[in-house]
């Protein structure tokens, strides 16, 4: 019976160990958005520092929407800056919901929620501060029915 709780205590404590050692987030980050309206203005930002320039990255949007969003995608700019490197800008486009009005996103009784790939396997020049932000791109200014969005960057 001991040699059983021990086993048990040592085997929990071994998967703890290992599963906190898998995180590999540089950032994550959420900003709620106003009364649920993204504005040009309100970007989503933050700043990491670079010290392994060797090692890639990986940049994700996070996206909240409730079911009354009106589109069936979003376009978002990513300006990436800092580390010596001249302010680059690429639009995205992502297609969040099924031609039939199915929403691709997991839901929470009103909440829509995704994790968007930006930039995978992505090598800055060199060591440094960098900033990444993310604004909304779409004609509507506010974008109504934007809960929150977020930035994660990862190794």
């Amino acid at each position: 019976m001991n040699n059983l709780k021990l086993s048990l205590s040592l085997s929990a404590i071994l998967m703890l160990f290992f599963c906190g050692c898998d995180n590999q987030n540089i950032v994550d980050t959420n900003v709620a958005m106003p009364s649920r309206n993204w504005n040009y203005a309100n970007k989503v930002s933050c700043v990491i520092d670079i010290t392994d320039s060797s090692q890639p990255i990986n940049v994700h949007l996070k996206l909240r929407h409730t079911s009354d969003y009106r589109y069936s995608n979003i376009f978002v700019l990513l300006h990436i800056s800092g580390g010596g490197l001249k302010k680059q800008t690429k639009r995205y486009e992502y297609k969040i919901a099924q031609p039939d009005g199915q929403w691709n996103g997991s839901g929470s009784g009103n909440l829509f929620t995704y994790t968007l790939p930006m930039l995978t396997n992505y090598k800055l020049p060199k060591p440094g501060k960098y900033q990444f932000e993310i604004e909304q791109n779409m004609r509507d200014n506010p974008l109504k029915e934007i809960s929150d969005a977020g930035i994660l960057i990862s190794k």
